[in-house]
Order: C-alpha cells, then structure tokens, then sequence
C-alpha cells in the first residue's frame, strides 16, 4: 500500500470524535415540571404556614397545582375517553378536592410529592435506553467512500451500500462493519466487544462501525448496511426492551383497573353514607379524599419494572443486551443450564489444524481445502469460518459455489467447478454417503468402526482427528470422501469459572449440548468442569432435550451461537446468545445477547436478574405495607390528609428509588462477584 496513504491526515470537513449521549436530568420533561412545582411549594409552604396573606402564597400553589398535575391528568382524562380509570387522575382529583375545601397545603403536597415519583420514574426508563442507545452516537454521520475511479467523496453513512469502499483516516471512528481491504492499524472496539485494548487488524479482518481507528489508515469495503450493522441491532433490541412488560408488572396493570374502580366506589360512600346519618362535610370529604389517596395503589404500579429496566441498563452498560423486562424476570429464575460447544465455550475462531487427504482421492491438501472453502463460504458458522481462512492464509483461489444449501447440524452442500461438494458433520454426510465400491457397505456402521478401521480410511483419519480433541469435518465430493479436515478453537477465557458459578447459581451442574464428537467435546468437558456431556445432537437433538428438561419441570437457560442453536434457545425458558459472531437468527431466538462474548458475563446477568427479582419483591411488601397501614389509620382512627399524603407518596418515593439501586456503578461488579462466590441465595 503507498506510503502517502499511511501520513495522510483529517481534512477540515473530517467528522469530529462523537462521544456517546446521556440525558441530563434537567433535558428530561418530566423532572422540569416535577422541578417547578417544587421550587413553588417551598416558598409558599412556609408563607402558608406563617399566616401571610393569600395573594403571597395562592398563586404558588396555582402554580404548583399547574406544573405538577397537567400532565397526569390530561393522561387520566385520554385514559377515561377510553373508559379506562387512571391512578393518575385519582391523584390529581384528591389534589383539586383538597383545594375546594380550602386544604391548599395538604393537596400542593400530594402534587408534588407524586410528580417527584413520577419523574423517578421517567429517569430509571430514559437511562435504561440511554446506556446502549449511546452507541448510535458513536458511528460518525458522513464516510469518505472511494469511487470506481479512485476518487473520494464524503457522503452520509446511511448512503453506505454493501461492497463500497471507504477510507478510514488514522482517529477516526469507522463508519459502518466491513472487512480491511487494504492497510495495517490498531482499532480501538471496547464499546463494541469489550476488549480494553486496540486490536491489530488488517486485510481480511473484521471492523465494525463505532470503533475508533488508531494510527494506520483503513480500506474497508463496507458488508452491512447501517441498518443491519452491530451497533443498529444493539439499539432496536434495547428500544424493545423498554415496550415489553414483565409478567408481573402485567399481572399489576390487569388488577390496577378493577383495584381503582374499587377505590372510587369505596371513596363514595364514605362519604356517601356518614353524609346520610348528619356527618360533617368537611370532616367527611376529608375522610374519604385521605382514603382515597392512601389507597390508590401508585407504589405498587411502580414497584415492578424500575428495578427491572435498572438492571437491563446496567447489562447494557457492560456488553449485555436483556431483550425485555420479562426477559430480564425470567432469566433469575433458571434452574439448569445448557452451554453450546464451539463458539461459546470456545473461541469463535476456530482453526484448521490438519488436513488429512484419503488416498484415491486423487487430491492435494491445498485442492481439497480449496473445494471445502469454496462451499464454506457463504456458510456463517464458526466452523465455516475457519475453513475459509485457512484457504486464505494458504493464498488460495476459491472457486465460486453455486446451489449452495446448509442443513444446520449436518454441514453445507453446493457445486464448486461442476462438483458437487459436501462439507460437514461425518456422522451426518458419511452415514448417507454411498461407499465406495471397494469397501464393504458395513465401513458407515459407527458400531463396528473399531473393527474395520483398517478397511475404512475415512474412519480411521475420522478417528485419528477426534482422539487428538479437535473436530472432524468430512469433505466429499460427488459423495465420495476424499479429506478430513481437523479443526480446534481455543477455550474461552474464564470458561471453567464460569461453568462453576452458573452450577453454584441453579444448584444444578451445567450440561453440554454440542453436535461435535463425542471424544472432543468429552474432552472439553473435562477441561471446564462439564461432566454432563451430549454429543452428536442435531437441532432437533438439542430442542427435545431442552424440551425434556422443561417438561420434568426444570426452567432452562440455553446459551449457544450458532443457527443450530437458534431452536433449543427459543424452546428454553430462557436463552442467551454470544452475539460477536452469533448468527442473526440465534441472537434473534435469545432473551439476551452477550455482545462482548464474555463467558463470565452470563452468570453475572443470572444474578442481577435474581437482585432485580428480590427488589420487586420488597418494593410490593413496602408498598402493601404502608397502604394497608394508612388505610386501616383511616378507617379505624383519625388519620390527618398531610400525613396520608406523606405516606403515600413517600412510600411512593421510597419504591422509586429502591427501584433504582440497580443502576449504581458497583451494581455490576458486585453481581460479577456473587455470581463465583456464592449464588445459591
């Protein structure tokens, strides 16, 4: 590559760094108003207190009324057109009772301690979007793109298509995913993978966009479009993380219409009926607005998904994406877990170790790797990959394939120079496959390939390759074997950790559920501490026996990468996806997608989930604590408005930012550590 391109430095019109967004408090609509009707119930509040005239503080308390109700009940009036009775409206009709009665104080309390509630509220949910949203901003609006004629030109990212080619100057952040081209340099993609240090890439590496270029400059032809890119499927799963409801909070919202149904008619006759036997007016409607406050069920409603969207931030924040709040609840409560071979415990990128031509093939190594990759490649499973690079490194021409077809668990099939080329499983292609007629019919029997394997060639290297620990891939073409390629990933690291503490988090030890051979993924087994290993499963293999587990009443946790594991993952009670090189469809399937490909990770997710679960289930008991408490004040004694509201909405308050406690920096660490230390609890 020419020297100039290496010094070349930003033009003027280069794109400034992007730093990631944060709301502000203050940017938040709700905090303003809640703000407002704060900064004029303080002044007023003493003023009334002090016996000043009205006219000092009435239009304070006008306009706390104003900024902290509008909105609420313009809410509840749209939910009421759409006969639904809102909490909000209850709230803010106690609030304007209080008022007629000359009770200015007690309902400017109401209001602002329950616009305080609600802004909580309000920032638990933004921060939730803000904390992976923000990787949007980090991919910079405008690309330099290399016309046919070798020009540049500057245009938006969104105008990228698949196969342009964009320069990317030294401090710069990448514009879209694609694979070098041209040019050597240290990428900085912490925000996207995690790893805390630049990684070197060069021709033939992956990039993805966000990531901040160092000091060498970049050709990279462009494979994804914005929309499909890493980074834009990070943000639409958070964005629909926020929409879908956990089934608690569902549970809450179908009771909380009857409950305020039953508050309003209970609220009616207490006043109703101490009015028919000569009450006192005001004594009475105070009576019932105080009962109709401290049981309006506010706290409860929030008591459900702040801690859970305080938890999915925080995942988001460490490289885990939780799709939902039901995902997130259903994910602390997993009983068994289910781990993937390749590309989960292992290293995504695999190997080829060895090439093992069979004699009468008639092929070299260089020419039966060469077929094997030009099948293999528009193949996106690990294995695939490492076939692919390979026949790179090798410096070899790949064919172009045609009729390509892949069967998930089996291998691909596709015509490579008018041959067609078979690469894949051996049980699976050489099970079907015809033998030659040279050799009995028997050498396909997998039980007696001990016996024969002298007779047998492909067994015999089959064998060879799987005793060594590494994966056998058979290659045939015309159906007729002629390699075994011996592929090997390296272990993840941490694996073995993490094997431990997902097995200390359930009470139960971890399964292995991997189509490889049963003498490597033994193997493996040994190494991370699996002594429960299922060998040789097909998708349909891994799916009923999840489907097994489920049935005899265990809630599974399915963690894997590949297609093959997309359906075990959708059958689990709950499935996590290792989302640097899963598949679409697998980290479609998954609850939960580990974009940084940290095995640790998922134990620590595991146990926040089970944190979040325990917050809801406090903030239910505070909350029906005091509501039960202040009620029953009412009902039996004498229980004064301001301190009704004060307890209400301040058991309110206290739910919120209980909720919220997730959100503190130390929460993840502390999960990471519970989950090796001790996660039975």
């Amino acid at each position: 590559m020419p020297a100039e391109l290496i010094e070349e430095r930003p033009p003027a019109d280069a794109p400034p760094p992007v730093r990631p967004r944060r709301t502000r408090v203050r940017e938040l609509p709700e905090v303003r108003w809640a703000a407002l009707a704060t900064a004029a119930f303080l002044p007023a509040f003493p003023l009334d207190l002090a016996g000043a005239p009205a006219w000092l503080w009435g239009p304070l308390y006008a306009i706390c009324y104003a900024a902290g109700g509008w909105e609420p009940g313009l809410a509840g009036l749209r939910a009421l057109r759409e006969r639904t009775l809102d909490v909000d409206l209850l709230m803010v009709l106690a609030a304007i009772g209080a008022a007629a009665i000359g009770q200015f104080l007690d309902g400017a309390l109401l209001i602002v301690i329950f616009a305080v509630s609600g802004a909580l509220e309000a920032f638990a949910t933004r921060r939730t979007a803000d904390s992976v949203r923000g990787l949007l901003d980090l991919a910079p609006e405008t690309a330099a793109r290399i016309t046919p004629g070798g020009a540049e030109e500057r245009v938006d990212v969104s105008a990228l298509r698949v196969g342009d080619t964009v320069l990317v100057r030294p401090g710069e952040r990448l514009p879209a995913d694609g694979t070098v081209r041209e040019g050597m340099s240290d990428v900085q993609q912490a925000g996207i993978t995690g790893e805390p240090l630049p990684v070197d890439k060069g021709p033939g590496d992956e990039v993805f966009a966000g990531t901040l270029n160092g000091t060498g400059a970049l050709r990279v032809t462009v494979d994804r479009d914005a929309s499909a890119s890493v980074i834009a499927r990070i943000v639409a799963m958070v964005e629909e993380a926020s929409e879908r409801k956990a089934p608690g909070q569902l549970f809450i919202e179908r009771i909380e219409q009857r409950y305020a149904i039953g508050v309003v008619a209970a609220t009616l006759a207490l006043f109703a009926v101490p009015l028919a036997f000569g009450a006192d007016l005001t004594e009475t409607l105070l009576r019932a607005m105080t009962f109709m406050i401290v049981a309006s069920p506010c706290a409860v409603v929030l008591a459900t998904m702040p801690p859970l969207l305080s938890a999915i931030a925080t995942c988001g924040r460490h490289g885990v994406l939780v799709k939902s709040a039901a995902a997130m609840e259903r994910l602390g409560a997993v009983t068994r877990v289910a781990l993937d071979k390749t590309g989960t415990l292992t290293e995504e990128s695999a190997r080829v170790g060895g090439i093992r031509v069979l004699p009468g093939s008639g092929l070299t190594e260089d020419e039966a790797l060469a077929l094997a990759a030009a099948a293999e490649r528009p193949s996106e499973h690990p294995l695939a990959r490492a076939v692919v690079t390979a026949a790179r490194e090798r410096g070899l021409r790949l064919e172009p394939a045609a009729d390509f077809a892949s069967a998930p668990g089996r291998g691909v099939r596709a015509v490579v120079t008018g041959h067609t080329v078979q690469v894949g499983s051996p049980t699976a292609l050489l099970g079907g496959a015809a033998a030659p007629p040279e050799r009995p019919a028997t050498c396909r029997d997998d039980s007696v390939r001990t016996a024969i394997t002298s007779r047998c060639p492909v067994r015999a290297a089959v064998a060879e390759v799987e005793d060594s620990g590494a994966t056998a891939v058979a290659v045939l073409v015309d159906g007729r074997p002629v390699a075994v390629l011996a592929i090997a990933a390296p272990l993840r690291a941490g694996a073995a950790e993490a094997v431990a503490a997902l097995g200390r988090l359930t009470g139960t030890p971890p399964v292995l559920l991997t189509g490889d051979n049963k003498r490597a993924a033994a193997r493996l087994g040994e190494e991370v501490g699996i002594t429960d290993v299922r060998a040789g499963l097909l998708p349909q293999d891994k799916v009923a026996t999840v489907r097994g587990w489920e049935d005899a009443g265990e809630r599974m946790l399915m963690v894997g990468d590949g297609v093959n594991d997309a359906p075990a993952l959708a059958a689990a009670h709950s499935g996590v996806a290792m989302g640097r090189a899963g598949s679409a469809l697998t980290v479609e399937a998954a609850d939960a997608v580990v974009v940084r490909d940290e095995l640790a990770a998922v134990p620590a997710v595991v146990t926040l989930s089970r944190r979040a679960r325990r917050l809801v289930a406090q903030n239910l008991v505070i909350a029906c604590v005091c509501i039960g408490a202040l009620v029953v004040w009412d009902l039996l004694g004498h229980l004064p408005l301001p301190l009704g509201v004060a307890g209400h909405e301040g058991s309110t308050v206290l739910v919120g930012l209980n909720g919220l406690r997730l959100l503190r920096s130390s929460a993840w660490p502390g999960a990471a550590r519970a989950g090796r230390r001790d996660a039975g609890s």
